[in-house]
């Protein structure tokens, strides 16, 4: 793996790179994460009484919104066409909290890792979001990427 911090050029200004002569690949990436909460907390989303709704649906919907959205959010991203996104949500009563898991996917010359990881950020601001009326101290952790494929890289898996 290269040490070369690719969006710099030579004078060191930030750009967009330049991805015109990559080959077309098929690439994935999963990114992990999770909403830490308070046992009663996670008692609400379990029966489906938290005031704003359906919690799990809607943060699966603003991860899957997000991911198409990342390179309106994150400058130097390039706009990909993407042909799977799929946001997973799962409650955890030992954490206690949820765990998010997003996988995005694409033929292109450019890999979907921010998009995934993108994808579990608002995903887990989502739930904090609808839930904070009920309890502020939830705490957002551990987003990382799980797992890559496809590229000049090949695969990445992340240790442990």
């Amino acid at each position: 793996m290269s040490n070369e911090l690719t969006h710099f050029d030579d004078q060191g200004q930030a750009h967009m790179v330049d991805v015109s002569e990559k080959d077309v690949t098929s690439r994935e990436a999963t990114a992990l994460g999770r909403v830490v909460m308070t046992p009663d907390t996670l008692a609400r989303v379990l029966e489906g009484s938290a005031k704003k709704g359906d919690v799990l649906g809607v943060a699966r919907l603003a991860g899957i919104m997000a991911a198409k959205k990342t390179s309106d959010l994150i400058p130097l991203c390039h706009p990909l066409a993407l042909t799977k996104v799929a946001v997973e949500l799962t409650p955890d009563t030992d954490l206690p909290g949820v765990q998010i898991s997003a996988t995005v996917r694409n033929s292109g010359q450019t890999g979907v890792e921010m998009e995934a990881l993108t994808a579990v950020s608002v995903a887990a601001l989502t739930v904090y979001d609808m839930l904070k009326a009920v309890e502020k101290g939830m705490h957002i952790e551990n987003i990382h990427l799980a797992r890559k494929t496809g590229g000049k890289s090949g695969v990445y898996e992340a240790k442990g």
